[in-house]
């Protein structure tokens, strides 16, 4: 019999389960959780040997859907999942960034986490499941790996966090914010909040790390008791490949305080990048032709030494002597300049540069029915609000192919899109679907947070009523054993060799956005408080610069963007307005230009570049649902004359449809007694009538041109 193993924890109010032994057992690896109905199969595997002539932990975390599991057939015409959505990617993402660091340094065998959602209960979110499902399956594996991690989220309901919030929850939560970390620290922080104070989210995400720590506890119970039934592994040893001795002190020597030098007169001059690389390099050639003939066809281990060299010595300057490398002060921004109306055609725009970091925003506004259709596992079925982001290859001085957005692009898009959200107008107050678009066409460090700000600046100048200002900013953490550096504002370089990339978004009153990164073995409490009061300094200072450009939504749209008219009807008379096969809403559109998207609650939409266009579809519309109202008077024109008495068109038909028509007994024609109809009126003929009777059976309309009449004034 194969043995299985299950084990189960309380994680907010539910139960968490982790099998192994029962599936997957071919992979390295394998985990079964189940949290509620939610279950994820995750599975990692490695490769026996390490990858040949990288300099890079090859690594590949993936987030698969399965519309099965929420009892959906995929959309399209192949029936099958296909590329993964946003959300999945995100999730891959949000799984990845905690795990990746725990990895031993130096560690080059090609690793695979595959989580697979298997079912769905759509309170019980399945990316943390599958972080938990991840950590776990890498931990009983033979891979060497210093977790494990865990993760959970966190909401904020009546000034009470709530671990892992259901759907209602969630819809009455200030924040939602994901945490992941080890039993001693922080990993991995992913916010969204509407403008929360810095110190509420700091005790968010303590509150969650002593979940987070249970739960690590309980991992290490799963491993060891799968140790003691032979469904863990030992760990497969390592050692960090080391440079031969001779060959590391012979470099050492040859580079001397070359490096250093270098970067202290970089810092100095405030260099830019290229010039700064440019003495990097040098240095790199005049160390390698040296060592050339004593150590030949040894160039690329004379390569590493020499990076190890440069990183130790940017990280001693900044911990021990606080320089950085472009002479900035460890709390300054590099310097800002602000465009608006950068581009002639669209609908709002801007140009964001700090330092060699240049984000160009665009805004478009269309009708509610272009916003964007998600095909999924999770409830969301649409969003009208979009931001996405863009990365070209020049932007950083090369030449490659034009790929498709990758993980990064769309995570820089997703977190520029949260940091936005909360001073988005709702459709009620600003009835349009919004699309911004950042391209980074330079980048020297925190593009993201460039493309908070450019959107900021593309909606104020597009006259979107956003409820306030949005700036954002990347802190740094340079952390050489005691001697702590937070980074204000970091470039590319600081954060390629630097521990920590933390970024906040926020309004004056609070923060909207957080996404952290590590690279050491985590944070604690107090450097968590630094970077988020150092962090929001920074953002009120390019706040400030911000509003010098643009302070407040233009009172005036651009020429070029839609307006949009709203209107409520009858959901009854719906059917009126579209016509049979569609005939009259597209006559409509024919005969005015505007664009039409009428909702099954009533709620119509009137799209047009033309204001006029817009008003007169509006009035055909009116016209069209317009119901008579007891005791209105109206200008009709008689259509039929009966021995009875007239029947009178009191709303005039549209586009070739019928009117509204009443009858006017021939006793209410005259004040006095009328022998035949034909002595008042003749059809044709253009009368005031006054609505005496709505039959609300039949639809019947009861008139009286004698009661219009008096009322009126006039002479019958």
């Amino acid at each position: 019999m194969t043995n299985i193993l299950r084990k189960s924890i309380e994680i907010g109010g539910r139960t968490l389960t982790l099998e192994t032994g029962r599936m997957a057992k071919q992979a390295h690896g394998a985990i079964f959780a189940s949290y509620g109905d939610t279950q994820v199969l995750s599975c990692v595997t490695v490769s026996d040997e390490p990858r040949e002539g990288i300099d890079f932990f090859p690594l590949q975390v993936e987030f698969e859907e399965k519309m099965y599991a929420v009892g959906k057939i995929p959309g399209g015409f192949i029936k099958r999942e296909g590329r993964p959505a946003e959300k999945a990617i995100l999730s891959s993402r949000l799984i990845d960034r905690p795990l990746r660091p725990l990895f031993p340094k130096g560690f080059r065998n090609d690793v695979q986490v595959v989580n697979t959602v298997l079912s769905v209960e759509q309170d019980n979110a399945p990316d943390m499941v599958a972080m938990i499902g991840a950590s776990t399956a890498v931990h009983i594996s033979k891979i060497p790996f210093n977790g494990p991690i865990a993760g959970v989220t966190i909401g904020l309901i009546d000034d009470k966090y709530i671990i892992n919030p259901t759907i209602e929850q969630e819809e009455l939560s200030e924040m939602h914010v994901s945490v992941a970390g080890t039993k001693d620290a922080v990993m991995m922080v992913e916010a969204g909040a509407n403008e929360i104070p810095e110190d509420v989210i700091l005790e968010g995400i303590m509150f969650a790390h002593e979940k987070i720590k249970e739960i690590v506890d309980f991992i290490e119970e799963f491993r060891a008791e799968a140790l003691s039934l032979g469904l863990a592994a030992e760990k497969m040893p390592f050692e960090k490949p080391t440079p031969d001795a001779e060959l590391e002190a012979a470099v050492r020597e040859a580079a001397g305080n070359l490096f250093r030098e270098a970067m202290k007169k970089a810092s100095a001059e405030r260099m830019q990048k290229e010039p700064r690389e440019a003495m990097f390099a040098a240095i790199n050639e005049k160390v390698q032709n040296e060592l050339a003939e004593r150590f030949p066809d040894q160039q690329a281990v004379i390569a590493d030494v020499l990076y190890t060299i440069e990183k130790e010595t940017m990280r001693s300057l900044i911990a021990k002597d606080k320089i950085r490398i472009d002479g900035r002060r460890t709390n300054e921004v590099r310097p800002i300049t602000c465009e608006v109306g950068v581009l002639a055609r669209t609908h709002g725009s801007s140009l964001f540069t700090r330092g060699q970091t240049q984000i160009l925003n665009a805004l478009t506004l269309g009708m509610i029915s272009e916003a964007q259709v998600l095909d999924g596992i999770s409830p969301q079925t649409g969003k009208r609000y979009m931001h996405q982001y863009n990365f070209p290859p020049y932007s950083v001085g090369e030449a490659r192919p034009l790929r498709s957005p990758g993980r990064r692009e769309i995570g820089h898009g997703a977190l520029a899109e949260h940091a936005l959200l909360p001073v988005i107008p709702d459709e009620d107050q600003f009835p349009y679907t919004l699309r911004l678009v950042s391209e980074a066409i330079e980048s020297n460090g925190s593009t993201s947070m460039g493309s908070v700000c450019a959107s900021t600046l593309s909606l104020l100048d597009a006259g979107v009523p956003i409820t306030a200002p949005v700036s954002g900013c990347a802190m740094g953490l340079i952390k050489d054993g005691d001697d702590i550096t937070i980074l204000t504002d970091i470039q590319g370089m600081e954060d390629f060799l630097g521990d920590m990339d933390f970024k906040v978004a926020g309004t004056e009153k609070g923060v909207t956005a957080i996404q952290m990164d590590i690279k050491i073995a985590g944070i604690d409490r107090e450097i968590l408080t630094r970077a988020l009061a150092q962090a929001r300094e920074g953002r009120m200072f390019i706040m400030g610069k911000m509003m010098e450009a643009i302070s407040a939504p233009r009172a005036t749209m651009s020429p070029y963007a839609p307006r949009i008219i709203t209107m409520q009807i009858n959901p009854d008379k719906i059917r009126d307005v579209i016509g049979s096969g569609g005939k009259i809403i597209k006559k409509i559109v024919e005969v005015t230009g505007a664009q039409i998207n009428v909702e099954d609650d009533g709620h119509i939409f009137i799209s047009s570049v033309d204001g006029t266009q817009g008003e007169k579809a509006q009035q055909i519309i009116e016209s069209i649902v317009m119901e008579p109202q007891v005791g209105q008077i109206y200008k009709g024109t008689v259509v039929k004359i009966a021995d009875f008495g007239a029947f009178v068109e009191i709303i005039p038909g549209v586009l070739g449809g019928s009117g509204k028509d009443g009858m006017v007994h021939i006793s209410e024609l005259s004040n006095h007694r009328v022998a035949k109809v034909e002595d008042v009126c003749s059809e044709g003929d253009i009368m005031w009538v006054k609505v005496l009777n709505v039959d609300k059976a039949t639809g019947k309309v009861k008139l009286s041109r004698k009661q219009a009449m008096l009322d009126l004034g006039l002479d019958l």
